[in-house]
């Protein structure tokens, strides 16, 4: 190499030159021509050599700390995924227990709410039984007080009621009223204004005969009272009484009469009390004070019926009132034993159904009180 050259120059240095063979740092002189030419191709080759090794190193050490560096950046991005992966779990951990918490909570919400909606339809059930309950005591009660004013009504000093006064009856006849008796304070009388007209005949003027087949129909009836009419016993009334008294000239009003008369919604006021409302139908439907809407006819009306909570009223004739209140008699009459208000013999309740049929059959003929 160059180096142990130039030792070598130094220790044995050339006779006849006192000049170093290097120039030195601070004297850069060029060689002689002589000297050129014989270590010109060598220093050459050296030259290159070494700074090819050079090259080489030093690309050797950049490589070396390029893989340190990278080395490093792999293991912090390492660790960086491994943070994230802890961090990913622990907000999956945290997401099912939510997502569980959340489950929980809606079953237990629908359960609370089906409970609360089995409760109050329990209630609703409850309350619509004491409703109804409520509305037959009421008309009950609207029926005893209908009953009592009319029985204070037609007692008279000249002519007094002898359901009002048991005194007056004979002994013969004490036992055997007609209507039916009261338990305690509670009563179950059903007294219309014909029913007082004959009852004040004298009962000695008729005979009556208990007619077999009707008093049998009535007694298995009487054992599981139903307002069914497919029964024999209402059937027969049925087809014999309360159809062709209900039977009017305009047919579609007397059915929808039959319905509410059957249904308990039926309410009949007088006229001349009451201001004329504003009706939803026609005039000629529904009549008017000089045309009754049942039978077409003129006639005065001093009554009107309405059906349910229609709104709708119909002037009705005093013959067209008393064969629906005939009607209506009945049916509240066979109401009262259904309920188990009547606390008579079956052969004195079995007398009365049949007064209240005779009132359907006269009504029908068109026989009714003057105060109608």
């Amino acid at each position: 190499s160059q180096v142990s050259f130039e030792e070598e120059s130094q220790k044995q240095p050339a006779v006849g030159h006192w000049e170093a063979l290097m120039p030195s740092k601070g004297n850069k002189e060029e060689p002689e021509p002589g000297c050129q030419d014989a270590g010109g191709v060598d220093e050459t080759q050296s030259t290159e050599q070494l700074n090819v090794s050079r090259l080489r190193s030093s690309s050797v050490e950049i490589r070396e700390k390029g893989s340190e560096f990278l080395k490093d950046e792999l293991h912090k991005a390492q660790k960086e995924l491994k943070l994230k992966d802890k961090e990913c779990e622990r907000l999956s951990k945290v997401r099912e227990q939510l997502e569980q918490e959340l489950e929980e909570l809606t079953a237990s919400l629908f359960e609370e709410a089906h409970k609360m909606v089995r409760e109050a339809n329990t209630k609703q059930a409850a309350a619509e039984k004491q409703l109804r309950e409520a509305r037959g005591k009421i008309d009950m009660l609207q029926a005893e007080v209908t009953a009592l004013k009319t029985l204070v009504i037609t007692s008279t000093p000249s002519s007094p009621n002898r359901e009002l006064h048991p005194q007056l009856q004979s002994p013969s006849k004490g036992g055997f009223r007609k209507g039916h008796g009261r338990n305690k304070s509670t009563s179950s009388a059903m007294v219309s204004v014909a029913s007082q007209n004959v009852a004040a005949e004298p009962v000695s003027r008729e005979c009556k005969e208990v007619d077999s087949v009707l008093f049998a129909e009535f007694q298995a009836w009487k054992e599981s009272p139903t307002l069914d009419k497919s029964c024999s016993f209402l059937d027969r009334i049925y087809q014999e009484d309360i159809g062709p008294c209900l039977d009017f000239t305009k047919q579609e009003l007397s059915e929808l009469v039959r319905v509410a008369v059957e249904q308990n919604t039926l309410t009949i006021e007088p006229v001349a009390s009451q201001t004329l409302p504003v009706v939803k139908v026609a005039a000629e439907e529904c009549g008017g004070p000089k045309k009754c809407a049942l039978s077409g006819l003129p006639r005065t009306c001093k009554h009107r019926i309405m059906l349910g909570d229609s709104g709708n009223y119909y002037y009705i004739s005093p013959s067209c009132r008393a064969r629906i209140t005939a009607v209506c008699n009945f049916f509240t009459y066979i109401r009262y034993i259904q309920q188990g208000l009547v606390r008579q013999d079956v052969e004195l309740m079995y007398w009365e159904v049949m007064r209240l049929r005779r009132e359907m059959s006269l009504a029908k003929l068109g026989f009714y009180p003057s105060e109608m």
